[in-house]
């Protein structure tokens, strides 16, 4: 195994165990950053590519799938402080070619309260399965360069009976997402890649962050990351690093590093994106899951701690912070993936694991 660290002269052995660990228990690569009281810690354990024996970044460019959510949902709301969105105003006031349900507004896409089916697939309380665009197996791995176009999703999901109506539950849709971006494209005139750098990454300095599009291109350097599919009854593994990321859309495209990551969750939470009053409604959470605007908020023994992680194929982000964003961790990870999701109950370890080190001091043994 290759791990290698970095950092300001610490020694944190607890978070250098906690990589190698997560190596072993799947994880190709895994690269992490830790700001808190004690500094800047940044590590990384396993190797770039599959059979390769260069030794991982520490710093690379990685798609972060539903991390991806909470930039949107920033943007979102910076137009709401602009005057530009209202954030209680139906989306069909914005996008009104689809027939949006009236009672639907930009507040419920941004915190799943809509009712829109997922069009990335629906797995109901009884069990059963409905089927979106295709993001598993072989027909997957065949599509994996296909352009959706976001109008697609979004007629997709419509095509499907709602979840329920409009605030009276909370479901996960990648389709909530799709619909947000193009509001705020909408309001704007331009495309959500050129508002994001108007708004985030061009004050912040953030120059490791992209919004692709459709190109399935990755900037260089970055870790590799797989996928395992069965092909007429033999296991094949693929390297799915370059993939065309339109089937998610706005729910999970995007590519960052951990410093960029870090830089722009760190001036979230610390008062300098959002206006007091958005940043509040940004972190008051529903009551189901606990999801505000485009975050996760989490109660743990220190204290409230907020994130918005984010997997895709072959690839997964952490994002987390304390409410002052004084403390964040932000990760990197890579992985064989496969139509099972295999990985899941050690991406979910990994989680708890840091969460419990960086956050709450008490990394188990």
């Amino acid at each position: 195994m290759s791990i290698t660290v970095s950092g300001q002269g610490q020694d944190r052995p607890k978070l250098r165990e906690a990589i190698e660990e997560l190596v072993e228990s799947g994880f190709i690569g895994v690269q992490l950053r830790v700001n808190d009281e004690q500094g800047e810690w940044v590590g990384s354990a396993g190797v770039r590519e599959l059979g390769q024996s260069a030794k991982p970044l520490t710093d690379g460019h990685f798609r972060t799938g539903s991390t991806t959510k909470n930039f949107v949902a920033t943007v979102a709301l910076m137009l709401v402080a602009e005057g530009r969105i209202g954030l209680d105003t139906p989306a069909d006031d914005y996008l009104p070619g689809f027939g949006l349900d009236r009672r639907s507004t930009v507040r419920m896409l941004l915190q799943h309260t809509s009712g829109i089916f997922n069009h990335t697939g629906e797995l109901y309380e009884d069990g059963t399965i409905v089927l979106g665009v295709p993001w598993q197996g072989k027909e997957w791995v065949e599509n994996r360069f296909k352009t959706y176009q976001p109008e697609e999703l979004v007629r997709l999901s419509l095509s499907k009976p709602a979840r329920f109506a409009p605030g009276t539950g909370w479901s996960y849709a990648n389709t909530n997402y799709v619909l947000a971006r193009m509001v705020i494209e909408k309001v704007t005139g331009r495309s959500f890649a050129e508002e994001l750098r108007r708004l985030i990454l061009g004050p912040l300095g953030m120059t490791g962050t992209v919004a692709p599009g459709t190109s399935p291109e990755i900037p260089e350097p970055h870790n590799h990351g797989y996928y395992r599919y069965e092909d007429a009854g033999q296991e094949r593994t693929i390297d799915v690093t370059r993939q065309n990321p339109s089937w998610v859309g706005a729910g999970g495209d995007m590519i960052s590093t951990t410093k960029d990551l870090h830089t722009y969750f760190s001036a979230l939470m610390g008062g300098r994106l959002l206006p007091a009053d958005m940043l509040a409604e940004m972190r008051t959470p529903e009551a189901t899951v606990g999801y505000g605007l485009g975050i996760f908020v989490q109660e743990t023994d220190s204290g409230t701690v907020f994130h918005h992680n984010g997997a895709t194929m072959g690839s997964a982000a952490l994002m987390y912070g304390t409410p002052d964003g004084v403390r964040t961790l932000t990760a990197g990870l890579t992985w064989v993936d496969d139509a099972g999701l295999a990985i899941a109950p050690a991406f979910g370890a990994a989680q708890q694991r840091l969460v419990d080190e960086v956050f709450c001091g008490k990394l188990s043994r």
